[in-house]
């Protein structure tokens, strides 16, 4: 992991020199947007078997959450920038089961699992404008975990019995290390818009005992000073 923010930095140092040498500006700004955050890898395929084999009475979802946060654009060259950002982003995942008899189902009797997992995001990007305003942007992104917790709630008739939230923080890895890319628009007045995928590359477990990673897909608008 040291290796990963040394390489950052070096990058970082070699964009400002570059910058300094052209006397291009340099720009800030703000973004937030939705996430939607799933897990990928053995313990979901493990997961996917038990949904099967419940005909359907247990159901694997996405976790709905959101992120914030700012940025830095770098021009280096033409129609190129670097952008380095910190942000705060929601991921995790979610599993939801149902009573699998038919003499039940009046009871909408629900049971929903869901990892509340809270990162701190610094990704560093390379963003290549094809065309007036449109770009593509790709790069790392290291992480830190800022908590992780457990939420398990269940009911029936639309009354809940249970709602109880819990930490979960060891054992889980406290850095994670991705590539995220996507595409996006920028108008002239610094409005833009813009649609991600953050591809996690490290367990989340901090053994690596279980082959699972972190996904999430994004949407967000911001805008450039």
């Amino acid at each position: 992991m040291k290796r990963i923010f040394l390489l950052i930095a070096v990058v970082l140092g070699f964009i400002a020199t570059k910058v300094n040498a052209q006397q291009q500006p340099v720009r800030f700004g703000v973004k937030a947007g939705v996430n939607l955050a799933e897990w990928q890898g053995e313990t979901v395929n493990s997961a996917q078997d038990l949904i099967e084999l419940s005909d359907g009475s247990v159901s694997r979802k996405m976790r709905e959450g959101f992120h914030v946060g700012g940025y830095i654009a770098i021009p280096v060259g033409p129609g190129f920038e670097i952008e380095p950002g910190l942000q705060y982003s929601q991921k995790g995942t979610q599993l939801t089961g149902k009573l699998p008899f038919k003499e039940t189902e009046f009871l909408n009797a629900t049971a929903t699992i869901t990892n509340k997992a809270e990162y701190l995001d610094l990704p560093v990007v390379a963003k290549l404008y094809v065309g007036e305003g449109f770009h593509i942007y790709a790069g790392p992104q290291v992480s830190y975990l800022l908590s992780n917790k457990v939420q398990a709630q269940a009911g029936a008739l639309g009354f809940n019995a249970l709602n109880r939230e819990w930490d979960m923080k060891d054992g889980i890895r406290e850095f994670d290390f991705a590539v995220t890319g996507g595409l996006g628009y920028r108008f002239a007045n610094g409005f833009n818009i813009g649609a991600g995928y953050d591809y996690g590359l490290e367990t989340i477990d901090d053994k690596g005992n279980f082959e699972t990673y972190n996904r999430v897909i994004k949407a967000s608008v911001g805008f450039t000073f």
